[in-house]
């Protein structure tokens, strides 16, 4: 009778235990469903950004920008690491020029000389190579000046205006050999007066200047033309020697002695290259880039000279009017 109370009661632990597992696992499955069915039913949270991060992130290429500053040296280098001269003109008589020397080349020139280099003299020979090619030994003429390599630079009276000028830089030798280290460019000193160049682009055509020069002479806008008109006026000229407008005075001419004075003016200016120019209501042409350049005989008195352009479409128009006034003593 115990052995079967017994055996039931263990009958029904053991199902009470089975069902309790069933409802846990039951229970769990449950939950983690409705958990689940939360989390996908829950609406997305979204985050606000300002509207300039907005715009700023359109340029956003990924990688951070950084500002390149520019290095900029406060002072020049006090050397290159170069062996060089530099020549350059000051004015019509003066050059100035510097140079470096690197220590290697100095240990190669005393290797190489020995006790002479100790001897030597550092000099700065300058030659004239005016007007020629120069190859270092067909300068017109040249002189040296006696320096010291730690100098580094040099002002040099040429005395010579509109000259051209090369120079090295070298040692002289106690027997007179110079040995050159370095050789410069070439460089020309300005002239000290007016240039004697006269530019061919300015000339003007042989009949118009006929007739400007007869204007300098008075014999009006019918001047001589043609081939013949020098001599022409040359005739004119001793046939009225009273003529009051003219700046030649005839002296003894059967002497042979004669002196003969005239003047003449240029005009020149620039405007837009496809512009219309008129001198004293002419039109003239213009270069490519929209310069001009005219040559007038100057007679004396009053020359009133308006010098007028218009655009090519006619919608601006400018108008210069030099005035200049000769008077022959």
């Amino acid at each position: 009778m115990k052995n079967n109370i017994s055996s039931n009661t263990k009958s029904r632990i053991n199902l009470l235990k089975r069902l309790k597992d069933f409802l846990k696992n039951k229970w769990a499955k449950w939950f983690k469903k409705k958990e689940s069915e939360q989390k996908l039913g829950q609406p997305e949270k979204k985050e606000f950004y300002p509207q300039h991060e907005i715009s700023e992130s359109k340029y956003y290429t990924g990688q951070p920008q950084t500002e390149q500053k520019r290095h900029i040296a406060t002072e020049l280098p006090w050397s290159y690491g170069k062996d060089k001269i530099v020549l350059q003109a000051r004015d019509p008589w003066w050059l100035h020029t510097y140079w470096e020397l690197t220590g290697a080349t100095q240990d190669r020139l005393i290797r190489e000389l020995g006790n002479q280099f100790y001897a030597a003299r550092p000099v700065l020979r300058v030659y004239d190579v005016s007007n020629i090619i120069f190859s270092g030994a067909n300068a017109n003429n040249f002189f040296d000046i006696e320096i010291q390599f730690e100098a580094m630079n040099w002002y040099i009276d040429v005395g010579g205006p509109g000259r051209s000028w090369c120079a090295d830089l070298g040692l002289r030798l106690p027997d007179g050999r110079f040995i050159t280290i370095v050789r410069s460019n070439v460089v020309s000193t300005p002239l000290d007066g007016p240039s004697w160049i006269t530019d061919e682009e300015w000339m003007i055509p042989e009949d118009l200047f006929a007739r400007l020069y007869g204007m300098g002479f008075g014999f009006g806008r019918s001047s001589p033309v043609g081939k013949g008109w020098r001599e022409r006026i040359r005739q004119q000229m001793v046939s009225s020697p009273g003529i009051s407008s003219s700046p030649v005075k005839k002296v003894q001419v059967a002497r042979g002695f004669r002196l003969v004075v005239d003047t003449e003016l240029i005009v020149y200016g620039a405007t837009e290259p496809d512009a219309k120019v008129t001198i004293q209501g002419k039109p003239i042409s213009l270069k490519g880039d929209g310069t001009f350049s005219l040559r007038f005989a100057l007679p004396n008195g009053k020359q009133v000279i308006p010098v007028k352009a218009v655009s090519a479409d006619q919608a601006e128009e400018r108008t210069i009017t030099p005035i200049v006034n000769r008077e022959t003593r």
